[in-house]
Order: C-alpha cells, then structure tokens, then sequence
C-alpha cells in the first residue's frame, strides 16, 4: 500500500516497489507483469497513478509494453560485438558471419526480418560506393532480434548492377549471404573499412528498438570492398548502445 503522509508522489512509490521486485527477481526477465486492474487493487491507487508508474520504468529501460498484450519486464540482453574475427572466410563458410557469430557468443536466438527495395543512390552512398549519384542500388532493410527482442537495425546498399538475377535480391540470399553470393559472381571480398559513431535515434529508430528516454545509439557504417578495391556494399547499422558493447582485438606487430 501507499504511504499517504511520506510526501513521495503514489505513482513514484509503486514505481519503487516494482522496481525493487524487477531487480530482485521476483518479476524475471520477459515476465508480464500484473495487469492495471491488479496494480490498482494491490496499491490501492488510480489507473492514471498505475500508468504513470509504469511510465517511469519504462523510461529507465526496465519494462516494455506490447499493444493488446501488456507490460513486460525487459530481457537484459547484453551484446558483444566482436570485430577479431565476425567476417573472416571461415565464419562466412560456416554460416557464422557477422549477427549471427554475435549470436553464437551471446547465447541468444537470432531472428531477421528482410525487405527489398531499389532506389537511386544518394550523394553519401554515391560517394561510398563510389559510383555516380542517381544510380540505382538494391537496398536490403533488415530488422535483427534477440530472443524477439529489436536489437539492431541494417540498411544495405549495393549497384544495383552487382545484384541483377542473383539471390541477393531475394530475401533469403542462401548460405553465407550477400558476400558469398557476391564471390560465386566473381568479385571477391578483398577487405572491410568501418566506420563507428554515435547519436540520439531519431523517432522511428528509438520506438523500433524500443530504446528508454535519453539512450544514444552506436552507428556503424561497414564498406565491403573488392580485391582490387572497388567498394561493392555499404552496410549502415544502427545499434543501441545501453545493449551493446563493441570489442576489437588486433596483433601488436
């Protein structure tokens, strides 16, 4: 129950309960937690107290609420980044590339989801890409999760000319994707270049990853470039950054 003479705000003392049963593990991760009716009933306050509680911890990144469904606690899913080995050949023949290594080094079950599109290159992936602004490129927007949950955004750009008639255009590009297609066409992956920044998400970004008030999201750009150098894919990610931590290994001669 709420204590009435404290002078804390009710919807700030639910807020504080529930927050201590999160951390303790009496609601575990992914565990909905009771509905507004119940909430009502055990604090003894108003529905417009309980949300407003609810309001507070999901602004600090604890709870996340599916339309029809309810209030979950949020699963914590820490993601290390490993950039030692994610792309090398062999990880790519083995299927282990890139989201999916991320994946075999987290513990979680990856999942995407894919769509394709074309549209003529902007002066940045004109200028990436290296190719004359107004070129068409196959664009692949896929959508990553964790365990269901939203953790990573990529938008792929390639010439449109590289992906013609081959699977990369398909949403199902096959085993070793984009790159292993791109080998069986010729053009052999030669290097990466990337490219890591930071920012606010913009709207559509923060309600996709579902991102608590105030988290930045970590930005990699990542360029596949051809033997002899010619770049063949530019790859925009967009990561948060309270489920991410970036980790870069390199011999020291």
């Amino acid at each position: 129950m709420i204590d009435r003479k404290s002078g804390v705000p009710a919807f700030r003392q639910v807020a504080a309960d529930l927050r201590e049963k999160i951390v303790s593990g009496e609601f575990s991760p992914g565990a909905k937690l009771p509905s507004e009716h119940d909430l009502v009933d055990t604090y003894g306050v108003s529905r417009p107290t309980v949300r407003e509680a609810v309001d507070v911890l999901r602004g600090e990144g604890l709870v996340t609420s599916e339309h029809g469904r309810g209030v979950f606690v949020r699963p914590p899913a820490s993601i290390q980044r490993i950039a030692r080995s994610r792309l090398s050949r062999e990880a790519r023949d083995r299927n282990r590339g890139a989201f999916l290594a991320d994946a075999a080094a987290s513990g979680f079950t990856p999942s995407t989801s894919v769509k394709i599109r074309f549209e003529s290159a902007d002066t940045r992936a004109a200028g990436h890409l290296a190719i004359d602004e107004g070129v068409e490129v196959t664009v692949r927007d896929r959508v990553m999760r964790a365990d269901g949950l939203v953790v990573q955004l990529a938008v792929s750009r390639l010439p449109r000319d590289l992906t013609r008639g081959t699977a990369i255009e398909d949403v199902d590009t096959g085993p070793g994707g984009t790159y292993a297609r791109l080998e069986e066409s010729g053009r052999a992956i030669g290097s990466f270049a990337e490219h890591v920044g930071a920012r606010m998400p913009t709207p559509a970004e923060a309600t996709q990853l579902q991102l608590a008030d105030g988290v930045p999201v970590i930005t990699v750009t990542r360029v596949a470039y051809a033997v002899d150098g010619t770049p063949l894919e530019m790859n925009d990610m967009t990561l948060p950054a309270d489920r991410y931590e970036l980790s870069y290994e390199w011999p020291a001669d």
